[in-house]
């Protein structure tokens, strides 16, 4: 009887696991529940919020205007930044967009004329592409825009500040071994 009192006043829905508790009987803070991820303080949550506002922002310029998502303009500025055609596969790894996101916007922009296939002089049964002269015209026509758009981004930053920022962008670019210039990445082949 004893025993059956004692559970009586237990509620019935916290059944006693053992676990410990805290002086006011909360369960003890433990290494595996006590450690908390400030999102706000952690570098790559800020990084990738920053770049996602930032792409988007960009995209309103050419979105309204030319009618080009997000992943087709990352195909022509990989195509507009490179002096040689490459594959989808090339442009799908330098911008970090999934293969089929990229297929999708290749797709629609070869229907659009913008870009177009050409063979691989070094293995025929691969194509690469590059833009058409629409496509050229569109990119040198967006250049200027998407540059003054940047600088209105970075305009709360003095320009010391903006030196100090692509500076410590590329000391981290650097640890993590990418590509930072053109002639690199033409010589890589990677960004």
């Amino acid at each position: 009887m004893a025993n059956a009192s004692s559970s009586e006043s237990r509620p019935r829905s916290e059944p006693d696991s053992g676990a410990r508790k805290d002086k006011d009987g909360a369960p003890a803070k433990t290494a595996k529940n006590s450690a908390r991820l400030d999102l706000f303080k952690f570098v790559p949550f800020r990084l990738n919020r920053l770049a996602a506002e930032v792409s988007s922002a960009l995209s309103a310029e050419y979105q309204a205007r030319y009618g080009l998502d997000i992943p087709e303009w990352r195909v022509l500025a990989t195509l507009g930044f490179r002096n040689d055609p490459c594959s989808a596969q090339f442009i799908a790894q330098c911008t970090r967009t999934h293969k089929s996101t990229i297929s999708r916007a290749v797709t629609t922009l070869m229907k659009r004329q913008m870009i177009e296939r050409v063979e691989n002089a070094d293995d025929r049964r691969e194509f690469r592409l590059r833009m058409t002269g629409k496509g050229k015209a569109l990119y040198e026509e967006l250049i200027p825009r998407l540059l003054r758009r940047e600088q209105e981004i970075l305009s709360c930053l003095s320009a010391q500040e903006r030196k100090n920022l692509a500076a410590l962008l590329g000391k981290i670019e650097a640890s993590l071994d990418l590509v930072q210039n053109s002639a690199e990445a033409d010589a890589k082949e990677a960004y």
